[in-house]
């Protein structure tokens, strides 16, 4: 039967990013694309998993009208779309404390109407940086108390322009991309219910030093393999990597699949050159087995 498409929604808005949801309610997709102009009428595509009912879209300017567009896919054929408008709040660069304002980690709780706040107080754990590339930063935080409808994560980036990206209220880890290498940024995690911040993390991250790395052949791969013993503490089953195959090609995203047919690994690392031949390396959840690089 035909797989059909629920209603396209906005679960949160900032300057900067616009979170959507939708649903489907009759069968499944294989998997969507979005597609929406950025602020220089340029098409943007997005595809996304099939086993996915919501998505971040960052990079976006404040105060402008966005269309975006969903597509279902089944098959490779767009089967099903809807279609929303967007407008993107309005740029407060107040609510974004400037590095040396807040010293690290230091939180700040505001207590909301009751009417408003959860029955239980929630409370955000410590955040800190699990992985640090020179152009990446993965971090990661915990709940002890309570729960959050979703998070919001303000840093300044390296023009010391304030981004802001809305992050699902079950998400304990995000991965922030196309930092710069070597410098100091200043991360604040705001816990939200319904939109009032209820509490607030920081950390700060020095990003790694850009290295010339030279990415590996399969040959040398294969070598090195080869020729590392397994170490002594380590598991039975050594752990394999298969072949690594692209989900899904657009103008400027490339979606990356791979599978582990024994053993498990810790985390993975995708390194790549981009268009100026600079090198990138993007941090992954050792969970994970696909990765969309935009």
């Amino acid at each position: 039967s035909q797989p059909v498409l629920g209603d396209l929604s906005v679960t949160s808005i900032t300057p900067n990013s616009v979170w959507l949801r939708w649903s489907v309610p009759k069968d499944s997709f294989d998997s969507f694309i979005l597609q929406y102009q950025d602020a220089q009428d340029q098409p943007q595509v997005l595809p996304i998993d099939g086993g996915s009912h919501s998505v971040t879209v960052p990079g976006l300017s404040p105060s402008r009208r966005y269309r975006f567009h969903l597509y279902g896919l089944q098959g490779g054929k767009r089967t099903d779309r809807v279609s929303i408008d967007v407008i993107t709040a309005a740029a407060q660069p107040e609510e974004l404390p400037l590095p040396s304002e807040k010293p690290q980690h230091e939180k700040h709780r505001t207590e909301s109407p009751a009417s408003e706040a959860p029955l239980v107080q929630s409370l955000l754990g410590e955040l800190r940086a699990s992985s640090v590339t020179p152009n990446s930063v993965q971090l990661q935080w915990s709940v002890p108390e309570g729960s959050f409808d979703s998070f919001m994560l303000q840093y300044r980036d390296a023009q010391g322009q304030p981004q802001a990206l809305a992050i699902d209220g079950g998400s304990h880890s995000l991965t922030v991309p196309g930092l710069s290498p070597s410098r100091w940024y200043h991360f604040h995690l705001y816990g939200l219910w319904g939109r009032k911040k209820i509490d607030h993390v920081s950390t700060k991250v020095l990003t790694e030093e850009q290295e010339d790395l030279l990415l590996p052949t399969q040959e040398q791969k294969r070598e090195k393999l080869q020729t590392e013993a397994p170490p002594s503490d380590g598991p039975p089953v050594r752990a394999v990597l298969e072949e690594l195959r692209v989900s899904s090609i657009t103008s400027s995203s490339v979606g990356l699949q791979w599978t582990v047919p024994r053993g498990s690994f810790d985390s993975f690392m995708l390194q790549y050159r981009d268009a100026q031949g600079q090198p990138q390396a993007l941090p992954i959840d050792g969970g994970s087995r696909s990765v969309m690089v935009p």
